[in-house]
């Protein structure tokens, strides 16, 4: 007899060609994501090879009842780490039936502002530093936190090691080997400040990709914590107090900023972010202003600075930047419930299509 283990395992390439093909999206929210899972007949390699698909809108809050039918236009394939073989793992858009961008598609735009050529003659790099939180099912509280009550003061926590201080690894460490196998350009993971929180980085990865990359890898996580038991927050101040937010900083370069002489326009895309500071804001992540207080290594909402190595600025600086000249910046300003879409195009057009 069969364990449902087994069943699970079950190596389909034995005796079907036919895969699986989890389509992926973004659900009403703008934050919420779906998925669902169709056969095909023998592998796939890329989107356009793959077939559109339609799904309820009215059921995730993106169409009414009446007229609830959305097309979904796959736009990203990676390897299926939970099915495995050929099986894949399809990021999508959606659209209406006559083929117009729904309100909750954020993508669209972006792809847009990443085709226009002067974006594309800059090569843009991002690194996205992913923060979330492991909360204890059906309470709400974080993983290794006594229910009801506090752990010690932060301190002892940021890449931790042992059982009183480091919680969630099994989770972290499962998330980082399942998004190399899809395919994931994941750069690396650490312990936060906060008990209970992680981060997860990925990049450099290039224009949209980097967007596509991180949803992904969301939905990945969501996935394994399904698996655990333990819920994921990406809330940017899940705990008041004390205790650190979560973020998204993102890290941005361009070709012309990665070569002799790029310090200079590194500044100059810097100034332009100061004039568009509160654009910026108003787009990068729900609740941002219970994090953005000017403690807890942010900078506050309502101020713009940057500097070198400052880690209570809007825009940090690396100190290897600033001695050679050329490099990247940083921008500590995303909440960890950004949308990559928005917040990487964004970063584009500010500075490389927008003139002031």
């Amino acid at each position: 007899m069969s364990l449902l283990t087994d069943l699970i395992n079950l190596d389909l390439s034995d005796s079907t060609e036919k895969i699986i093909a989890e389509y992926i999206w973004v659900g009403g929210s703008g934050m919420d994501m779906r998925s669902k899972a169709r056969t095909l007949p023998g592998p796939v390699t890329d989107p356009s090879e793959l077939p559109k698909w339609n799904y309820d809108g009215s059921s995730t809050g993106q169409a009414p009842g009446e007229d609830s039918e959305v097309i979904l236009y796959p736009q990203a394939i990676f390897k299926d780490p939970f099915r495995r073989g050929n099986n894949i793992l399809v990021m999508c858009d959606a659209y209406t039936p006559a083929g117009e961008p729904i309100p909750t598609n954020k993508r669209h735009a972006a792809a847009e502002i990443f085709s226009n050529p002067d974006v594309v003659a800059e090569v843009p790099w991002y690194g996205i530093e992913q923060e979330y939180t492991l909360l204890q099912k059906d309470v709400n509280w974080p993983v290794g936190w006594p229910i009801g009550g506090f752990p010690g003061p932060q301190g002892p926590y940021y890449c931790s090691i042992g059982a009183d201080k480091s919680f969630g690894r099994d989770i972290v460490d499962s998330h980082y080997k399942a998004c190399l196998y899809a395919g994931i350009n994941i750069s690396g993971i650490n312990g936060e400040v906060m008990p209970g929180q992680w981060e997860f980085q990925v990049g450099p990865s290039v224009g949209i990709s980097a967007a596509d990359e991180i949803w992904i890898a969301r939905y990945i996580l969501e996935r394994i914590t399904e698996i655990a038991g333990v819920v994921v927050s990406f809330d940017p101040k899940p705990i008041p107090g004390d205790w650190n937010g979560a973020g998204a900083h993102t890290n941005y370069s361009t070709k012309s900023m990665r070569e002799e002489g790029g310090f200079e326009i590194i500044k100059k895309a810097i100034d332009k972010l100061g004039l568009r500071h509160k654009e910026h804001i108003s787009a990068y992540g729900e609740g941002n202003e219970r994090r953005l207080t000017g403690h807890h290594e942010t900078a506050d909402i309502n101020t713009f600075k940057w500097g070198v190595a400052n880690r209570g600025a809007s825009i940090r600086v690396g100190r290897d930047t600033e001695k050679e000249g050329k490099g990247y910046f940083e921008d500590r300003r995303p909440a960890s419930n950004m949308d990559p879409y928005i917040v990487t195009s964004m970063i584009a057009e500010t500075t490389l299509l927008w003139n002031p």
